[in-house]
């Protein structure tokens, strides 16, 4: 059955996911700040979950309508075909958001839309009361200038939770955005990929699953994995092309690194669980003592930021190491996520040759592109992707 599905980003990644919809083979419908929507059938649901890298969860929708009275918000949703997806002993809840409608009151439009959803399936199964014991559907809200879009959450957890991370440090960055950073670097399976500010190694350890071909969800379950909706084959199906997409002949050039300890070994324990610690190296070194293992290659990191850890000289000698490497190694590019607006001129006395502003959590970031040199042909070291 085709429908209409929603990949959820954080701003400033919706044209990667675009990308990795479009990927799938999927025809998108538009894109709009945080969020992809796009035409697909159960199956897509599947595959959507199991390779989708940088959105954060997939929703259904079910329909977009305008209600400016509760009367109009309960009789439109009590209308839809909820029968088709909640089965007699479905466990749902509802969840709401309001931003510049006249139904402003969310404990309410929350009511209703279960009310009507109750009263719904009431009719269709002839029943008084639900046992709720089955599969479990979280339904949305989202009220926009009294347009409402009524989604079912296919996801569950956040889709940056791909089950690796076994060990944690402070502030670590969410795996959807470690993934949309190597992507929008257009770093290839040929190039040496280096973080010497890698904590728990989510950049490297995203990048070696993108070089394998590993899908990220390979390893984790979801909400709709129980709906009566998807046949369970299909998931097996889906699965087992994944695994079979694993290519573990290409030898992979990527490197992190981190002074702190703790980190480089909470790093080495994730790569292992993800499947990539044969192909991602990982050491303890000071970032002032960083080389380059090879003549050209990528820096991917996300350093401390002043707002979340890290001293205000730490940062800056972290700066003062990056830009001095780049200058000793100018065939090589530095990619830099971080809050600091002054970070251009303190890195490299110049300005950035791409910028993108990006969200980690709630803080606002910028992600600065100093591209290097190319190399002469003759001297090219980078193997063809």
């Amino acid at each position: 059955m085709k429908t209409e599905l929603i990949a959820t980003a954080t701003f400033g990644l919706e044209a990667v996911v675009r990308r990795e919809v479009e990927g799938l083979g999927y025809r998108i419908i538009k894109t709009e700040d945080g969020k992809v929507t796009y035409v697909g059938d159960e199956r897509a649901v599947v595959r959507s979950n199991l390779w989708l890298r940088s959105a954060d969860r997939v929703l259904l929708k079910m329909a977009e309508f305008k209600a400016e009275t509760f009367e109009e918000l309960f009789q439109q949703t009590r209308a839809l075909p909820w029968e088709q997806l909640i089965p007699i002993d479905g466990e749902f809840t509802v969840t709401c958001t309001s931003v510049k409608s006249k139904l402003h009151s969310v404990p309410s439009c929350q009511s209703i839309v279960k009310k009507a959803i109750v009263e719904k399936l009431k009719e269709f199964y002839n029943v008084d009361v639900f046992r709720e014991t089955g599969a479990s559907y979280t339904v949305k809200a989202t009220l926009l200038k009294d347009r409402v879009t009524l989604t079912v959450d296919t996801s569950g957890a956040g889709l940056h939770k791909r089950g690796y991370r076994t060990e944690d440090v402070a502030a670590p960055i969410k795996e959807t955005l470690a993934a949309g950073l190597v992507q929008l670097s257009f770093w290839n399976r040929g190039r040496i990929l280096a973080d010497p500010c890698c904590g728990s190694g989510t950049i490297p350890i995203e990048a070696a699953m993108i070089g394998r071909g590993i899908a990220p969800g390979i390893g984790r379950g979801f909400a709709s994995e129980g709906w009566e909706f998807i046949d369970r084959k299909i998931w097996k199906e889906e699965r087992a092309r994944a695994f079979r997409a694993i290519d573990y002949s290409r030898e992979l050039y990527i490197y992190g690194s981190d002074i702190n300890g703790k980190a480089v070994r909470a790093a080495s324990a994730n790569a292992k669980e993800a499947g990539v610690d044969d192909c991602v190296s990982f050491r303890r070194a000071d970032i002032r003592g960083f080389k380059a293992p090879g003549e050209n290659g990528i820096i991917i990191t996300n350093p401390p930021y002043g707002e979340r850890i890290g001293e205000e000289k730490a940062i800056k000698d972290i700066y003062k190491a990056l830009g001095s490497f780049c200058r000793r190694n100018p065939y090589w590019s530095l990619f830099l996520i971080t809050t600091d607006r002054d970070a251009e001129e303190a890195v490299m006395g110049r300005k950035a040759d791409r910028r993108r502003k990006l969200y980690n959590g709630r803080l606002q970031t910028c992600y600065y592109q100093f591209h290097g040199k190319k190399l002469p042909s003759a001297g090219a070291k980078d193997i063809d992707d």
